[in-house]
């Protein structure tokens, strides 16, 4: 099943500390330095990334929406936030979207409307490790922490994650 990544991309910047730096000397330049990380992501993975920026500090003439290296960039518009933007975005692709943000009104509102969401940190972490596996030529085996393994040891329904849990582990487990 293929998913759909959207991600709050000041957000993401600035809960990094490498993109940080980049974003402290030049806005622009944070932009780039992620969008650089996300297409190399996208090249190992393949999922369909859209990146949502506020549109203050962005120059008037650029369009609110456009394709760079495979990854969909979109800018609010003036006067409205990135957070609606997803928002809306989550609410339209439901079970299909996966939220990439750290911020709490964001991940409610996304999480009652059947998407997953993951953390900024923690989704640098997996693109940092997908990178890692790219240019090592190391593979990541999924297959080995879904697989089954044979036990006599019974879990009962109690310990059963519930489906919405279920369906959220599985799309991070995709990263």
């Amino acid at each position: 099943m293929s998913f759909h990544i959207i991600i709050d991309g000041y957000n993401l910047i600035r809960q990094s500390c490498t993109l940080a730096a980049f974003d402290q000397k030049d806005l622009q330049l944070g932009r780039e330095v992620l969008l650089d990380k996300l297409a190399a992501y996208k090249k190992i993975k393949h999922h369909k990334i859209t990146v949502v920026f506020d549109a203050a500090n962005v120059l008037s003439f650029l369009q609110q929406r456009d394709y760079i290296k495979g990854i969909e960039i979109k800018f609010s518009r003036q006067g409205e936030l990135a957070d609606a933007v997803i928002k809306r975005m989550a609410a339209r692709e439901a079970e299909r979207a996966l939220v990439v943000t750290s911020d709490r009104d964001i991940v409610n509102f996304v999480e009652s409307h059947g998407a997953a969401t993951i953390s900024s940190s923690e989704f640098e972490q997996k693109i940092t490790m997908a990178e890692y596996f790219a240019l090592t030529g190391a593979y990541m085996d999924d297959e080995e922490e879904t697989g089954w393994k044979p036990t006599t040891k019974k879990k009962g329904p109690g310990k059963r994650l519930s489906k919405k849990d279920r369906k959220s582990r599985i799309k991070i487990r995709k990263l």
